[in-house]
């Protein structure tokens, strides 16, 4: 059963994108989704002190260049989890942060949505002891 209160962020330049991904969370159970396009609005929203994001779903390619999207969430207290996709082969290889994912998939399907949830839903099932 879904954790209706995980909060969600999903980072990515096309429209369309956004909302596949955002529609795949929402047959899952998940509501608390917040939708950026912008590599400035993503920072805000993680940097800003309003609370953790459980899943941050990101194209790596939102940062293109300017910094390593993948380091930056890996770091970030403020980032349960996250999936960045989109990702060069090169990355893929050679990350190795856990609770982050690396896709080379420009765009998640919805089994690998739903793989990822339910490992977080594991560990937060295993956080608070139920």
């Amino acid at each position: 059963m879904p954790q209706k209160a995980l909060r969600i962020l999903i980072a990515d330049p096309q429209h369309f994108y956004r909302m596949t991904l955002e529609r795949s969370f929402n047959r899952l159970g998940y509501f608390r989704i917040a939708p950026v396009r912008h590599l400035a609005e993503l920072l805000t929203l993680v940097e800003r002190d309003c609370g953790a994001f459980d899943v941050v779903a990101a194209n790596a390619g939102l940062a293109a260049g300017s910094m390593d999207l993948a380091d930056f969430l890996c770091d970030n207290p403020r980032v349960r989890h996250a999936l960045v996709y989109n990702a060069p082969a090169s990355t893929v290889a050679g990350f190795a942060c856990r609770p982050i994912r690396i896709s080379e998939a420009q765009l998640p399907d919805i089994r690998q949505i739903e793989r990822l949830m339910a490992q977080i839903e594991e560990a937060v099932g295993q956080a608070v002891g139920v």
